[in-house]
């Protein structure tokens, strides 16, 4: 017997410390085999597309949608699996790499307001603002070197981290109060698993374009990036703008509960398609009524 999904096991909103220690990154498998699991994902998927497709039309909400994990914890093939039954016109997928000296040259939220959901959209982000307070405070040389920050602004590293959960959690309410939902899954991989999958990417060809030297380093600093999401993810949990932390060490299983938790967030929105009238009706029979008579001797 499969383990029943709910998320609320994996959803923080700041109603309770949130400690990563005590997450796990693995759970019972929520599917019995293999068609099983299949079989899931493809009902997520079309749950989803008409979900998405009733958001388009009523075309007052958006969602944000940010994943955030260490590498190789599965960001890309979960978005790929995930949402590969949703029609591409009202889902954008934005990934998010080192700045540029054009961004660099804003402040740090700059370069995601740009990408943010129209209404009646999802957007994605992989990886995020949140890198901000995640690489940046891991490796605070490049906020010092690279951010261009007035010197009197970064004497004091402690409250420059504060002053940016703060001020992501304000553009997280701002974004609420317009309309776009924004919902921030961590898939938590342990650190043995991302050993395997980094091993495997070296070991195939076919994967070596996925694998950076940088990977391995950035392996050294991991106890450093456990407290970097432990503390951001405390200091931005919000019930507006939940975390979810979704164990990774399994991809299925990963994948089956991103569904249901963006399942979950689409179906809190209070949406329908819009409202036809009488007249509205008339006019559509009448065109009804011209394209027949246009297509009569076909």
């Amino acid at each position: 017997m499969t383990k029943k999904i709910n998320i609320n096991d994996f959803r923080f909103d700041g109603n309770q410390k949130f400690s990563i220690k005590k997450v796990a990154s693995k759970i019972d498998d929520l599917y019995g085999d293999k068609a099983d699991y299949e079989a899931k994902l493809k009902d997520f998927r079309t749950t989803m597309d008409e979900l998405q497709s009733r958001m388009y039309a009523h075309s007052r909400y958006g969602l944000l949608v940010i994943f955030q994990a260490m590498d190789a914890a599965g960001k890309d093939g979960t978005i790929k699996h995930v949402l590969s039954g949703v029609n591409p016109i009202g889902v954008k997928i934005q990934s998010f790499k080192r700045p540029s000296e054009l961004e660099l040259d804003h402040d740090f939220l700059w370069r995601h307001l740009v990408h943010l959901p129209e209404r009646g959209n999802i957007t994605i982000f992989n990886r995020s603002h949140y890198e901000e307070v995640l690489v940046v405070k891991v490796h605070p040389e490049i906020l010092l070197k690279s951010q261009k920050l007035p010197i009197e602004l970064t004497k004091d590293l402690d409250k420059v981290w504060k002053h940016r959960y703060d001020d992501i959690a304000h553009f997280e309410k701002y974004l609420y109060r317009n309309g776009i939902r924004t919902v921030k899954i961590f898939l938590n991989i342990s650190q043995k698993e991302q050993g395997e999958r980094l091993i495997e990417r070296i070991a195939d060809p076919s994967k070596n374009w996925k694998f950076e030297e940088g990977d391995v380093k950035e392996r050294g600093f991991w106890q450093q990036y456990m407290e970097a999401y432990e503390e951001a993810i405390n200091a931005t949990a919000t019930e507006k703008a939940p975390w979810y932390v979704v164990p990774a060490d399994d991809k299925k299983n990963m994948r089956l509960l991103v569904g249901q938790i963006l399942i979950s967030e689409l179906q809190k929105l209070d949406m329908s398609y819009p409202e036809t009238t009488p007249e509205r009706q008339v006019a559509l029979q009448k065109l009804m009524a011209t394209i027949e008579e246009q297509d009569k001797d076909l």
